[in-house]
């Protein structure tokens, strides 16, 4: 997710085994709640308080609580529903015209007022700066901003464009206020001023403070809360997991892993509980088109054949995510299976060697799978001399992992070095679109050379101009049953969402959707 040609892709959170689930039901939101401060660790950096350049869960999750959005995604759902906009509508039949109304009386923590005016200013900073670490790249088809009045924004955009509503209720679409924001720069105080139901009051390396915006007019229900702390561990797994135990942090979010949770649930007097929400956190396997090697349909097909999605789940993973065998994971429209469909759940060694036969291969292949140790999760590199160990258990490869730090591992996947690498994703909007445009549509993201006229000429811009997202289940249907055919990527896990709480916390079941968004809001302790 970054600008032109690749996007940095978002990290994986380590999973926690579903196995150890207890109690998941009893955070039941405010009953018990006493509205004290509410203290969350992580293990995931906030890049950004500037919404015109964080594209991270961290930086992301504080723009879901400071900044208010047109529209914004209602707990539990993946519709967008009117937030500081009073309504929004497509203008015409070919959804190249978006309009909205804000509410009255709309209001910055500040005192400031909200007007159309900053919507505009919000969207064209956003534009002009692009940052390279920032959303642009989601508004590809925005042509101009336009504000009738003080109440009225009209979005002209050069395509069809039905997913629009899903980018802007997402934190891309974050609105500032102009008298503070400088249009040519991105801020870097360190300090935000935004219209969402809390305020940050400061920010640091080692923590965000965050209380509630007295001015908030929106949808968020009633915040359980008096505030928020937000203490970082910049990764430290076993830091995090002792500040639960210590008391420290009333909750451990993005960061533990599955051995910490069994320890956690093991210990009697731990007085924590294992919360599980869903997720669309997906981690694929690349194939460079243009490498001599993983360039080969052969290759990459037995591959296909031979990974055993089911032995990493259960040895590397403990149960913490799920198999995927598609491009667009369970639980977003347009799902289907074409990876099973075409390559079965078991590994087949003489469906494998037949592709490679099929290549005119005949000799032992010889692969690295490139790796970055934390970028994707604690479990990444074990994952990939997991799947090296069943290439080469078949007989047909010799394959070896090599794990780089991650902005080396960047830079040189962009510079095409690598022939197969790991690349994780977290959707910005819950749309099949997402699972997609980004991977197969123009300027490729993957950065591994792949393209194919039918996505890119038919598919993927007639499911664009659909606002019936229903009715674009036909045509994802055949991209996913193209990639399957093609290999240019293998899915392999869909993760799920976790968070580990003292007992006297409530709400979390309401933080943990397919929407990724983090809801302070809906926390309480008591």
């Amino acid at each position: 997710m970054n600008l032109r040609n690749q996007w940095p892709v978002l990290p994986i959170m380590a999973g926690l085994a579903s196995g150890l689930l207890t109690g998941c039901g009893t955070q039941g939101g405010g009953p018990g709640g006493d509205g004290s401060a509410v203290v969350l660790g992580m293990s995931d950096e906030v890049l950004a308080t500037d919404p015109a350049s964080g594209y991270d869960p961290g930086s992301w999750l504080l723009f879901n609580n400071v900044f208010q959005s047109l529209l914004s995604f209602p707990k539990g759902g993946t519709e967008p529903e009117p937030d500081a906009a009073r309504e929004c509508r497509f203008n015409d039949t070919r959804t190249q015209v978006y309009s909205c109304t804000l509410k009255d009386d709309l209001k910055f923590s500040n005192g400031d007022a909200l007007t159309s005016e900053d919507v505009k200013f919000s969207f064209d900073r956003m534009l002009k700066i692009n940052d390279d670490a920032g959303p642009a790249v989601m508004f590809a088809t925005l042509a101009a901003v336009e504000t009738p009045d003080a109440e009225t924004v009209v979005f002209k955009l050069k395509a069809p464009d039905a997913t629009f509503p899903s980018k802007i209720a997402s934190g891309a679409g974050s609105i500032v206020d102009h008298r503070q924001y400088d249009a040519d720069g991105l801020r870097e105080d360190g300090e935000a001023v935004g219209s969402g139901p809390y305020r940050l009051d400061s920010f640091s390396d080692d923590e965000a403070v965050f209380s509630v915006n007295d001015h908030y007019r929106g949808t968020a229900s009633e915040a359980q809360n008096t505030g928020v702390t937000l203490k970082f561990f910049a990764g430290d797994q076993k830091a995090l997991k002792q500040a639960l135990l210590d008391g420290d942090v009333d909750i451990a979010y993005r960061g533990l892993t599955a051995a910490d949770i069994a320890d956690i649930q093991q210990s009697a007097d731990a007085g924590a509980e294992v919360v599980e929400g869903s997720s669309a956190e997906v981690q694929h396997l690349v194939f460079n088109m243009d490498d001599p090697v993983a360039g080969k349909l052969g290759v990459r097909r037995a591959i296909a054949q031979l990974i055993d999605r089911e032995a990493l789940i259960k040895n590397v993973y403990q149960g913490t995510a799920d198999p995927l065998y598609s491009i667009v994971p369970a639980g977003i429209a347009g799902h289907n299976t074409a990876f099973f469909d075409r390559y079965g759940a078991r590994p087949s060694r003489a469906k494998a060697a037949a592709a490679l036969a099929a290549d005119g291969i005949t000799d032992k292949v010889r692969l690295t799978l490139w790796s970055t140790p934390s970028r994707y999760g604690p479990a990444t590199d074990q994952e990939l001399k997991a799947v090296a160990a069943q290439l080469n258990a078949s007989g047909l490869f010799d394959a070896d992992v090599k794990s780089v730090a991650f902005a080396q591992y960047e830079k040189d996947v962009t510079a095409g070095k690598y022939g197969v690498y790991v690349k994780g994703w977290v959707p910005d909007y819950p749309d099949a679109d997402n699972f997609t445009s980004p991977f197969f549509g123009e300027g490729n993201v993957l950065s591994n050379h792949y393209t194919d006229k039918t996505i890119t000429e038919t598919l993927i811009p007639r499911t664009a101009a659909q606002s019936d997202r229903s009715a674009t289940d036909a045509d994802y249907g055949r991209l996913q049953n193209i990639v399957a055919a093609q290999v240019p990527v293998l899915p392999v896990w869909q993760g799920k969402q976790y968070a580990v709480a003292g007992d006297n916390v409530y709400g979390l079941e309401n933080c943990l959707d397919a929407s990724t968004v983090f809801r302070f809001w809906e926390l309480s302790k008591s």
